[in-house]
């Protein structure tokens, strides 16, 4: 069964959505400076609505481990999401305050790269489109074609441009473990919940959820 993960949760009604939708996680951008970006009391506020069935990943940018304490020592999130440059050695240090699981973003300029970030000692990695000039949420479409030359070993979630009319196909093309859908569940930049029902409609008519 595909894993979902909706990505980007900012209002509470993005929670009632998700709550009536229940894909296996949400997303919060939990770093600053990014146009799905939340500070932590509004996460902790959303977090009060959720449903406790659903996951929760907190995702980070180039964090200063110190900004990520809080979260990672009272348990708070299910995934850690490290989408930014973090290396093998932040991975690593983060374990020791960190007892659920590491995600590690790779954006998928070539296979190379994508197997390199398989090394890291992430649970799992997010394999995204690649773009010059941001980290990701870019709606740009992943290059299938990279990731399926790619070596990878551990499970994945891919994510980049995905939505409820190229879901299944990229799913066949790539067999990840997981989807992640940011932009694609969205209109004018806001979650829209006939998007995320759509999705997981699609998916359970193709038998994949």
């Amino acid at each position: 069964m595909i894993a979902v993960k909706f990505c980007g949760m900012r209002r509470a009604c993005d929670i009632e959505y998700a709550n009536e939708c229940r894909p296996d996680y949400v997303g919060f951008i939990l770093s600053d400076g990014f146009k799905r970006s939340v500070d932590f009391g509004t996460f902790y506020e959303l977090d009060t609505y959720l449903d406790k069935n659903i996951k929760k990943a907190g995702v980070f940018v180039n964090e200063p481990m110190e900004n990520i304490l809080h979260c990672a020592y009272n348990e708070t999130l299910d995934v850690i999401q490290l989408h930014g440059d973090e290396d093998e050695e932040y991975i690593k240090n983060l374990r020791k305050i960190f007892s659920g699981e590491i995600w590690k973003a790779a954006r998928a300029k070539s296979p190379e790269d994508i197997e390199r970030f398989g090394h890291y000692g992430a649970d799992r990695l997010l394999i995204d489109s690649y773009s010059e000039n941001a980290y990701g949420g870019t709606g740009k479409r992943v290059n299938t074609e990279i990731v399926k030359s790619a070596k990878i070993e551990k499970p994945f979630f891919i994510a980049g441009g995905i939505t409820a009319e190229n879901i299944a196909e990229i799913i066949k093309d790539t067999k990840p473990y997981g989807v992640d859908v940011s932009s694609g569940i969205e209109t004018d930049g806001v979650k829209d919940l006939q998007k995320m029902k759509n999705i997981i409609r699609i998916l359970r008519e193709e038998n994949l959820r």
